[in-house]
């Protein structure tokens, strides 16, 4: 916050900026839908760099090498540097600055006061994680349509509803109360999502997976 006074002897303006006002709620949500996670694979991006490496050699008749679909599956997780999963906290704090465009808050002012806190980072590439504290993931396929418009197979770890994670989130208390907080994680979770299929997401409509509720909270 700023306040502008202005002197009276010489008419000048002074400018006076409050230091950041910011508070930390801590909340546990719970998955009332699927959660499926997509992350994008070490493999892949080893397979990317070899071909840019290659230059002109590269060919597109290479022999392509045969799909192992655990591999797959095992890639596509975020994992804790303990051997635990975790959900990337950006995907929250990206889902509550999008519910902003329900509540008639200015996205780019969110942006700015609205942070999630990471409990760990992913072991393989530094993305910052929320434990997942209940649930395990289990092997999930489907069929997805590509770019190319050729179908193809997607293998995904798959959480049941019933999943459950504590996210902190620090905010400025300047733009925010705690319950205005509690009320946009609310809007994220039931009507954003997070992870595949999201309603929020931007290649369809979604398949509805990926919302949650909040159970409990408190300020820290």
């Amino acid at each position: 916050m700023a306040t502008v006074k202005k002197e009276a002897a010489t008419g000048k303006e002074q400018v006076t900026i409050a230091p950041p006002n910011i508070k930390t709620g801590v909340f546990t949500i719970v998955g009332i839908a699927p959660y499926v996670q997509h992350k994008f694979s070490e493999k892949a991006k080893r397979q990317m760099r070899e071909k840019q490496e290659a230059g002109s050699t590269a060919k597109k008749g290479a022999k392509r090498e045969a799909r192992n679909f655990q591999d797959d599956y095992e890639a596509a997780m975020y994992r804790t540097p303990n051997g635990g999963y975790g959900i990337p906290a950006p995907a929250i704090r990206n889902a509550m600055i999008s519910a902003c465009r329900l509540c008639g808050f200015q996205m780019t002012r969110a942006k700015l006061s609205v942070f999630v806190e990471a409990d760990c980072f992913d072991a393989a590439d530094a993305t910052p994680l929320i434990g997942i504290k209940n649930g395990e993931p289990k092997y999930f396929e489907s069929t997805v349509r590509l770019e190319s418009g050729v179908c193809s197979l997607a293998v995904r770890p798959k959480w049941d509803e019933g999943w459950e994670a504590d996210v902190r989130i620090s905010f400025d208390a300047d733009q925010f109360t705690l319950s205005d907080v509690a009320n946009l994680l609310a809007r994220a979770g039931q009507q954003v999502g997070i992870g595949e299929g999201r309603p929020d997401s931007k290649n369809s409509t979604g398949l509805g997976w990926g919302l949650f509720r909040i159970s409990n909270k408190q300020e820290s």
